[in-house]
């Protein structure tokens, strides 16, 4: 059995480098990984194709998102505010500190300039799957907005025709396994196996011993009281707690960096040289260290924001608009305010603060992303050494962020099977996904746990990507038409 573990670890590991950075057995096929490309590509697409419309439009899309605190339109099951925080839960969780430290120890610093890439071209590839969302979903006989990626690629591509029938069914059920399988492991274990270890550390630090099946319990029972109401309970607890969340961490890291305002330039340069290889140029190793930042900047970038992977618009079709692009624009901000912001602040707390780390081989290091520590425990010491009580900073954030991925995420696994086996796995779905939460605090392996997960992601924006460079006419069509109702004086939003 342990042989067959290993065996299928090392798989996991290779398939997720292979996609991601090119790599097979720790050697380099590719020069960068497949999706990487893919994902690029398709936002640099969508960015020309719309006329920087993610830039052009970014002002309007804030005024779009203030007005959508109330319902634009009949059609939806929750407002335009809710869809976006609803959206966020999923996006915002443990990419946003996990993620980007493990982005910084793996990729170098300049991994977050990547991910700033992904996330400014992401925006133009969120404003097309978004408001595909809006276009083509269906309203079923129970009154629920049921719409994403399957539901553009069955109404937009494949004449009407569900399931897995017609030209294009196969692409549309690939994307709702693929869903299924990201949101068991990204959504909800690695996620409820973050909870876990910060509530453990916390309560070591207390002198409590708490079990992981104790907390697993507690998380679960939260959970289950959140997702048992459907969309609408999961957008009202999100539309309160996602801004909350958000303003809270945000305004302790900016704590950190006006403690530290000094290193804050040094911090930026340092993204940049590591970004194009000027700092691993010194050792010989530019072009190798490029490559390693593109690799865990797109991957983390993807994994933090969703841009491209279809979760976010299966959340936005449920919004009460009567216009998909004033939809897809808001959606626009929800990949600016994940990577841009919460994730630009997360890099900078860790490149500004300093303290004694243990470091490979032995001796110390002055930054935690350069020590032996990882995950979010490099986060963590990083605002603990930032700011006196840091840690707990790192606690609640941490438990928010997953707790609300964790809801979020319940709703897209409900929607994909919905789409596969009928309306009526909603409430089954629901417990089932009681019991992965409860599983993901047991788990130990949370290095595979990422690798794995990075899989389930590629196995999500592969058919997703496909679909709405199809679309792509669509796409233009809608936004040109918006433009011209804007010369106009009309507001795109009615």
């Amino acid at each position: 059995m342990s042989q067959f573990i290993q065996g299928l670890t090392a798989l996991i590991d290779n398939v997720s480098g292979f996609i991601w950075g090119g790599s097979w057995n720790g050697e380099q096929v590719l020069p960068v990984g497949i999706l990487a490309v893919v994902l690029l590509g398709t936002g640099l697409y969508f960015m020309l194709r719309l006329g920087f419309r993610p830039l052009r439009r970014f002002a309007p899309a804030l005024g779009e998102l203030w007005a959508g605190r109330k319902a634009q339109g009949k059609d939806g099951d929750i407002t335009p505010w809710q869809a976006l925080s609803t959206a966020l839960s999923g996006q915002v969780g443990t990419g946003n500190l996990a993620g980007v430290a493990t982005a910084i120890s793996l990729g170098g610093p300049g991994a977050i300039f990547w991910m700033w890439i992904t996330a400014l071209l992401g925006m133009a590839a969120a404003f097309a799957e978004s408001s595909l969302a809006v276009k083509y979903r269906e309203t079923h006989a129970d009154g629920r907005i049921h719409g994403g990626p399957m539901y553009y690629i069955k109404n937009g591509l494949n004449k009407g025709r569900a399931g897995f029938g017609g030209a294009f069914g196969w692409l549309a059920g690939l994307f709702c396994i693929g869903t299924l399988v990201s949101a068991v492991a990204t959504g909800a274990m690695i996620q409820a196996n973050s909870i876990t270890e910060s509530v453990t550390q916390t309560g070591v630090q207390l002198g409590l011993s708490i079990p992981q099946w104790g907390i697993g319990a507690v998380l679960a029972a939260l959970v289950f009281l959140v997702i048992v109401g459907g969309i609408k309970s999961i957008g009202s607890v999100a539309g309160k707690v996602v801004p909350f969340m958000a303003a809270f961490y945000v305004l302790c890291a900016l704590i950190v960096l006006i403690l530290h305002i000094d290193q804050v330039p040094a911090a930026f340069a340092t993204i940049f040289s590591y970004a194009f290889g000027f700092e691993q140029a010194v050792g010989g190793a530019a072009g190798y260290g490029v490559l390693q930042a593109i690799r865990y900047g797109v991957a983390r970038g993807l994994f933090s924001n969703e841009a491209g992977q279809g979760s976010a618009p299966i959340a936005h079709a449920a919004a009460q608009t009567k216009n998909p692009v004033a939809q897809g624009e808001i959606a626009m901000i929800g990949v600016f305010i994940d990577t841009i912001v919460i994730c630009t602040m997360t890099a900078l707390v860790i490149l500004v603060s300093t303290g004694s780390y243990p470091a490979e081989g032995g001796g110390v290091v002055e930054y935690a992303w350069q020590s032996t520590l990882n995950s979010s425990a490099i986060t963590t010491a990083a605002f603990a050494n930032g700011i006196p009580g840091g840690q707990w900073v790192i606690s609640i954030a941490l438990a928010l962020f997953a707790f609300t991925t964790i809801i979020g995420w319940s709703y897209y696994a409900q929607q994909a099977a919905g789409y596969l086996f009928g309306d009526w796995t909603s409430m089954p779905i629901r417990f089932v996904w009681v019991l992965v939460v409860f599983a993901g605090c047991l788990v130990t392996d949370t290095v595979t746990l990422w690798r794995f997960g990075d899989i389930a992601n590629a196995s999500m924006a592969f058919p997703n990507l496909i679909s709405i460079l199809l679309l792509s006419g669509v796409v233009a069509v809608m936004a040109r038409e918006a433009d011209e109702k804007l010369k106009r004086g009309e507001a795109i939003i009615t």
